[in-house]
């Protein structure tokens, strides 16, 4: 009797546990973080459930530029209108990150050619393309793809153990990059 309760017991416990794995996961909210211009939430539903607005995909680099959701909706879209794509690589709570981006998001020239020659795109996760992560997966890094979907190893910051990498302090050399990679764009197609 108590060899099939526990084999019972055991059957019900691994129904439970395939059925949970099925299941598709609940979106949880995004940590309020004071530095985003993240949307309030919005009233909780009637069954109890707060119902919450995520923020912008900025992510506070630039509230004015238009930025894609993802890295294969930047790539189309680089593809379509002909433009480079720029892909910064972040997190949230790396303090170089986000020193980065409060120089990028106050620099008026970086935020002017970011609005009208570039599809951007900044993840806070790694990308599937290994080309993303020519010499590893630090961050911050930005990449500069392409329409032709060729990512630009050319086009590196002035650290030579991280050539992708730039600091606060290289906006500058960020922003001659970007012109860099808009005039070659047009000279090679």
């Amino acid at each position: 009797m108590r060899s099939t309760l526990s084999l019972c017991c055991l059957a019900l416990l691994c129904f439970a546990l395939a059925e949970g794995a099925l299941r598709k996961p609940k979106k949880t909210a995004p940590a309020p973080d004071a530095t985003a211009n993240a949307t309030p939430k919005a009233e909780p539903e009637e069954s109890g459930t707060p119902v919450t607005v995520p923020k912008t995909l900025s992510r506070g680099w630039g509230d004015s530029i238009n930025w894609v959701q993802t890295y294969e909706e930047a790539l189309a879209k680089s593809r379509g209108t002909k433009k480079p794509l720029m892909v910064i690589h972040h997190l949230e709570d790396c303090p170089y990150s986000q020193a980065l981006k409060e120089a990028f998001s106050a620099d008026p020239m970086a935020q002017k050619l970011a609005q009208e020659d570039f599809v951007m795109l900044n993840v806070v996760h790694p990308v599937a393309d290994d080309n993303q992560s020519p010499d590893g997966h630090y961050v911050p890094r930005i990449i500069f793809v392409d329409p032709s979907m060729t990512v630009r190893t050319d086009l590196a910051g002035r650290y030579g153990n991280r050539l992708y990498a730039y600091e606060a302090g290289d906006i500058p050399e960020l922003v001659t990059n970007m012109k860099k990679a808009k005039i070659l764009l047009h000279t090679e197609l």
